[in-house]
């Protein structure tokens, strides 16, 4: 099974690369991400399906990610269409092959247990999103599409040194070197120290660079502000999130040799940075395209913190993979059909998004209630989890820093998001002839009620997998 989820959408990819017609080749990424996501459903249902080999194994944080990211590919894949029916003076070729070379690289990924295939895994997805980048053909997309390469190569870099001393490790204590996933969490206990904890240290920074982890996130602004909404999507619910999964497998092998205080200390750190380069940035923002990279920012933070909390927030860590995603969503898709219809993606030219565009305007709105963590939307109940963990582990000063980071942003985001949805569209600005179409306002209200869903009531097969998957990384059965 693994084999047919990683092929299928490459094969996709190339067909898309082959088919002449601009106006048809949209519609392999529904086509595609439909038959996916029935792949991901019959594989979920059927655990023995769940490892074709000693290398690809699909466990539980790895079919988190998997849900994750291809529920938002779908959801985008039929954004996309009607997207592009817009864009019709530029070829899509590049753009629809990308996208569907993504969801394949994405595949391999999240079966991936053996961390040398991960890596090269995770360096293609670098590679074939950033052609994504540079659609709009602009310079400032070039610009950001080189500074997301130079940086995404160094930190990648860093991930690669870091494999090498995971794999020196276990070299070091007179062991077998091996780079399996379940052979190093077999020998974790016995692993030599300080070639863990500098492992450990070069692969958060690296793996954290692809997930925009502060410092290491400035190629995020460039990029986020730049992309086509969708692509802003993928690369906020799906890249982050892939990032995200690799830095597990390192926690879950620290975890096991025993290294908790020393992987938490770090991880709360780079957390609460994140959290405050974030609320800092958003105070005064004018480009909302960039704000939501700085969101994208704050949630990268949000999911280290969980991680450093460890034991009772790993619930509501794993939860937030799945909540912001599906918001980021949202928060994308609508802003860039708010882009699309003014022309303009700053607040000193876009003002009563509401009353231009009822459907996106108030999708927005809600999209930025919702990843602010407020209730009733599924971010809330994530955030909540995370906090009531602290809490639970006696982290007093780490809740009580948690909630006021989370106020400062609510407070500076809000700040810019009212300004694009309220007011009056203003009289000199020359908006475009784009307006709210089904298919473009369809996949996210279908997203944003899928928000509302989880923060309502958790279905017991997600909540299952959850548990299983918090377990897993505990090392329980």
């Amino acid at each position: 099974m693994a084999y047919l989820m990683i092929f299928f959408p490459l094969v996709m990819a190339l067909i898309a690369l082959l088919i002449p017609s601009n106006r048809l080749r949209p519609w392999l990424l529904p086509l595609t991400a439909v038959g996916y996501s029935a792949l991901t459903a019959f594989v979920l249902t059927h655990p023995a399906l769940m490892k074709s080999s000693r290398w690809l194994i699909l466990d539980p944080p790895g079919q988190i990610v998997l849900l994750a990211v291809g529920t938002l590919f779908l959801f985008c894949a039929f954004y996309t269409v009607g997207y592009l029916q817009y864009r019709q003076e530029r070829s899509n070729r590049v753009f629809c092959g990308c996208l569907l070379g993504f969801l394949g690289i994405m595949s391999i990924i999240v079966w991936s247990h053996h961390l040398g295939l991960m890596w090269v895994a995770i360096e293609a997805s670098t590679l074939v999103t950033a052609p994504l980048i540079y659609f709009n053909h602009t310079q400032r997309s070039i610009e950001a599409t080189w500074k997301y390469l130079i940086i995404g190569s160094v930190g990648i870099a860093l991930a690669l040194l870091g494999t090498f001393f995971l794999a020196y490790a276990s070299l070091q204590a007179g062991l077998e070197t091996s780079l399996t996933l379940e052979g190093l969490l077999q020998n974790a206990p016995l692993l030599s120290k300080p070639w863990l904890r500098g492992a450990f240290i070069l692969l958060l920074v690296g793996y954290g660079t692809k997930m925009g982890l502060a410092p290491m996130h400035t190629w995020k602004p460039e990029v986020y502000g730049e992309v086509p909404g969708v692509v802003g999507a993928i690369f906020a619910g799906g890249v982050t999130s892939c990032a995200f999964l690799a830095i597990l497998r390192i926690y879950q092998i620290s975890l096991a040799a025993g290294e908790y205080a020393y992987i938490s200390r770090l991880l709360l750190i780079i957390g609460f940075f994140s959290m405050i380069v974030a609320a800092l940035f958003m105070v005064n923002q004018r480009d909302f395209k960039r704000l939501l990279a700085y969101s994208s920012v704050e949630h990268m933070g949000i999911l280290a913190i969980g991680l450093g909390i460890g034991g009772p927030a790993l619930f509501g860590t794993l939860l937030h993979v799945i909540t912001n995603g599906l918001t980021k969503g949202v928060l994308f898709l609508s802003s860039g059909n708010i882009h699309r219809a003014y022309g303009s993606k700053t607040t000193d030219l876009v003002s009563g998004a509401m009353r231009l565009l009822p459907w996106s305007g108030t999708l927005f709105l809600a999209g930025f209630i919702a990843i602010t963590g407020s209730p009733p939307f599924g971010p809330f109940i994530s955030e909540f989890s995370i906090l009531t963990g602290a809490f639970t582990s006696g982290r007093f000063v780490t809740a009580a820093l948690f909630l006021v980071l989370l106020l400062l942003v609510f407070i500076g985001m809000g700040a810019t998001v009212l300004k694009v949805v309220q007011g009056r569209v203003p009289a000199n600005v020359a908006t475009t002839s784009y307006r709210d179409g089904w298919l473009t306002v369809a996949p996210v209200v279908i997203l944003m009620g899928m928000v509302l869903l989880i923060g309502l009531y958790i279905p017991a097969p997600l909540s299952t997998l959850i548990k299983d998957a918090a377990g897993f990384l505990e090392g329980r059965p």
